[in-house]
């Protein structure tokens, strides 16, 4: 198939099946004698997969890890686990980043008036 086909079976579009390839995510497939890319259901397989990585919020180079020993079959799951695992650690503390901004934001944002006067605590702390 070519990469407008793998796109839609893959539900990854074209330009990142062409990035994921230019960071090796993707192994590069084989060309037409006219040079457009032919991919395949194994193709299409990885890019799913990374896909939903990427859903998940992994990195490339996570991802990158985990494509290779998604592809070991020899490999030990709590290698992917300990990835797993370091990346959970990163949301939480991504979440409690979010969350602090979130309460700041709200409690400087119940604190103005958000009348005519010029007096704006939320102006004041970005002004800090």
């Amino acid at each position: 198939m070519n990469i407008g086909e793998a796109a839609r079976a893959s539900g990854v579009t074209a330009k990142m099946i062409r990035y994921y390839e230019s960071v090796g995510l993707l192994n590069p497939v084989g060309r037409t004698s006219s040079g457009y890319r032919v991919y395949g259901e194994h193709e299409v397989h990885a890019l799913r997969f990374v896909r939903q990585a990427r859903r998940l919020g992994f990195l490339v180079d996570d991802i990158r890890k985990l494509l290779a020993l998604w592809r070991d079959r020899t490999r030990a799951s709590a290698e992917v686990k300990a990835i797993a695992l370091e990346h959970v650690a990163e949301l939480d503390c991504r979440i409690a980043e979010l969350t602090d901004m979130r309460d700041t934001l709200s409690h400087l944002a119940n604190h103005c008036h958000g009348d005519s006067r010029p007096d704006c605590p939320i102006l004041d702390k970005l002004a800090q």
